[in-house]
């Protein structure tokens, strides 16, 4: 009986598209929705784009914990911006068909990258334990080289973690109904439309959440604890406060980051609400690429000092002596 029924499965007709259905509301909802999208992704764009440049052009900014943030900020850029214009687009009524190759291509880059940031955070959580727990050997343990090669596991490590789940979910079958109730291609909504059995695919996602969100972050929570710990051997208070200003940034992102992430994919099954998965991805994808740079800017001393220096180097161009 089940070879029968996987054979009429696969006698019917492939869903080739899916209409995405954003956020059902009023046009008054829509417009509200799409200028706050719009305003947020203009923000996260210009906010990230001024942190590279700031790290680019200022050379005391030129060490490994910027190395980091500077690709933290260009996967920020790159991660909001494969979902975004086209929540925009579907709000706008002008854009709610995606076709499956397309919704899969999203899908592997939005996971892709936020696999990458769960890993770039880690190396930046061990970044700050070798810095603060071993100042005197930091310069030599954390070098250019060993830097640009984290950095570069982290995004290799992130793009193929998740290649293993594109290929599983590009073998499923859909045969309707053809709609996601989402403004992106979200995983679960994927294993809920498919008409075939999907348990290996929630397994494999189940795992890789495991290996992907619980390992990266079980690093940044030892590395933390072991920085909290030296920070309060530290006799002055002055000391205390200095130490931990270089980290409290991080961690501030690290703690916004995880705590939605491992709610969205760290599960056994999909059968969550779409609803509440739609409304945390707002969180992941909006939100948190946005308040990213301004947490580094507004907490971070030679950030601020950088930021100041910039604007005012900007403002004297524009002076003209009196004539």
């Amino acid at each position: 009986m089940d070879i029968m029924a996987g054979t009429d499965i696969r006698n019917q007709t492939s869903v080739q598209e899916f209409i995405l259905l954003g956020f059902p509301g009023t046009w008054y909802f829509q417009i509200f929705l799409i200028v706050v999208f719009s305003v947020m992704y203009f923000l996260t764009i210009i906010g990230n784009m001024s942190i590279i440049a700031l790290v680019r052009t200022h050379p005391r900014l030129h060490t490994p914990m910027y190395f980091f943030l500077c690709n933290l900020s260009f996967l920020e850029i790159w991660y909001t911006t494969a979902c975004v214009p086209k929540a925009i687009g579907i709000m706008l009524g002008t854009s709610q068909t995606i076709s499956f190759t397309v919704c899969l291509l999203q899908l592997f880059f939005l996971l892709s990258m936020g696999s990458t940031e769960c890993f770039l955070l880690a190396v930046m959580a061990y970044d700050r334990y070798l810095a603060i727990c071993h100042p005197l050997h930091y310069s030599s343990l954390m070098n250019r080289t060993f830097s640009a090669h984290l950095a570069l596991l982290s995004w290799l490590c992130g793009f193929l973690a998740i290649s293993v789940l594109a290929t599983l979910i590009s073998r499923l079958f859909f045969c309707g109904p053809k709609v996601i109730n989402h403004f992106l291609c979200d995983i679960d909504a994927l294993i809920a439309l498919s008409c075939t059995d999907t348990c290996f695919v929630e397994l494999a996602t189940f795992i890789v959440s495991i290996i992907v969100v619980v390992i990266s972050c079980v690093i940044t929570l030892v590395s933390y604890i072991h920085i909290i710990s030296t920070i309060l051997r530290i006799p002055s208070s002055e000391g205390r406060q200095k130490a931990f200003s270089t980290c409290s940034a991080h961690l501030t992102v690290v703690t916004i980051w995880y705590s939605s992430t491992i709610f969205l994919y760290v599960k056994p099954s999909a059968q969550n609400s779409l609803d509440l998965n739609k409304t945390i991805n707002i969180f992941n994808t909006v939100v948190t690429p946005l308040l990213n740079p301004f947490i580094y800017t507004l907490r971070n001393k030679e950030v601020k000092e950088a930021m100041g220096k910039a604007l005012r180097r900007m403002l004297s161009g524009f002076e003209k002596p009196w004539i």
